[in-house]
């Protein structure tokens, strides 16, 4: 295939176009998507393209837009839904846990839910204790919804497009600080596949298992392990549901130690599933020391940037773990 480079947001856009021209079933609805853009500047043109009937700016009502589009889901439309940021489902929490997830079943299948609910996620930016949480464990939680948690522009665009054509609800979580990010993209068309982990890197020394912001300060410090002939291979689970359980079994079982990184809060975060999926297979006999899991710490995330940063994971956290481990 032929690739250019292009940013996370870019490839995030290219999706959702790429798909509004190919079924006119998808419309795109959210708070300032239109005129101003997004809070990100991701559909920059879309309302140029393909009009207010469906690029739709909604009131400031997560409740209200989010049961709307369920509503369009059931009746036959493909809603993209974005909420300026992950926090903000804490407004339309009953549609998240007892609407989008559970028809289809409640139903007998007889009834559909194709959509997607975009959102902002994670801290870096400054953007306080309400803005800034990564809140992926809670959903994943919830039997009904898919979950997905790109890490380069690659992924957004392959892993949107396969969201967009599920006939399921997923929530899709962009990290903020990813959005600027560059990557190689193909030209051509393409998808991703959900519950397909990406080896981001090959290592027989230490399995390192992360997604989202956290795949890129793991690769850093895989780099600098390596300088000091630590091989170090990583793991981006890319979908928390439906979870490739096999991919991590298999590295583990290579390396024989384990270290896993997520943004989110460590305590009852995201990593002590992933430690509970090793811990209950035959990879767990060939480890050789405790599995290691690196969180946010468990407090709301600080306004102040130098204690924001101190929050979450670190390279050289991640490069002290990974030593621990094989020491």
């Amino acid at each position: 295939m032929s690739t250019r480079e292009i940013t996370y947001a870019q490839a995030v856009k290219e999706a959702m176009s790429e798909e509004m021209r190919r079924d006119p079933d998808v419309f795109f609805m959210g708070e300032d998507i239109g005129v101003y853009c997004g809070a990100f500047g991701v559909s920059a043109g879309m309302l140029e393209e393909f009009g207010p009937e469906r690029i739709r700016d909604t009131p400031i009502s997560e409740n209200g837009f989010v049961g709307a589009a369920i509503g369009a889901a059931i009746t036959g439309s493909r809603p993209i839904v974005e909420l300026m940021f992950s926090d903000f489902m804490s407004v339309c929490f009953d549609h998240i846990l007892n609407q989008a997830p559970k028809m289809r079943y409640m139903f007998g299948g007889k009834v559909k839910v194709p959509m997607v609910l975009r959102t902002a996620s994670g801290g870096g930016t400054g953007a306080a204790a309400q803005h800034s949480q990564s809140l992926e464990t809670i959903y994943a939680h919830i039997p009904g919804w898919k979950v997905v948690v790109p890490s380069t522009p690659y992924d957004a665009k392959g892993l949107l497009k396969t969201a967009i054509r599920d006939d399921n609800p997923v929530i899709f979580l962009e990290q903020k600080l990813l959005y600027r990010t560059k990557g190689d993209v193909p030209e051509e068309e393409y998808t991703i596949p959900f519950g397909n982990a990406d080896i981001k890197r090959v290592g027989a020394d230490c399995t390192i298992i992360t997604y989202g912001r956290m795949v890129h300060l793991c690769m850093d410090a895989a780099a600098r392990l390596a300088e000091a002939g630590i091989e170090v291979e990583v793991v981006d689970i890319r979908t928390l549901v439906p979870l490739d359980t096999e991919a991590l079994i298999e590295s583990v079982k290579k390396t024989k130690h384990c270290v896993i990184v997520h943004e989110a809060v460590k305590y009852a975060g995201f990593g002590g599933e992933l430690a509970a999926v090793i811990n209950e297979s035959d990879a767990f006999y060939y480890l050789d020391a405790p599995i290691k899991r690196l969180g946010a710490l468990y407090t709301p995330i600080p306004f102040n940037p130098v204690l924001e940063k101190n929050c979450f994971p670190t390279v050289d956290g991640i490069i002290a773990a990974v030593r621990e481990s094989l020491s």
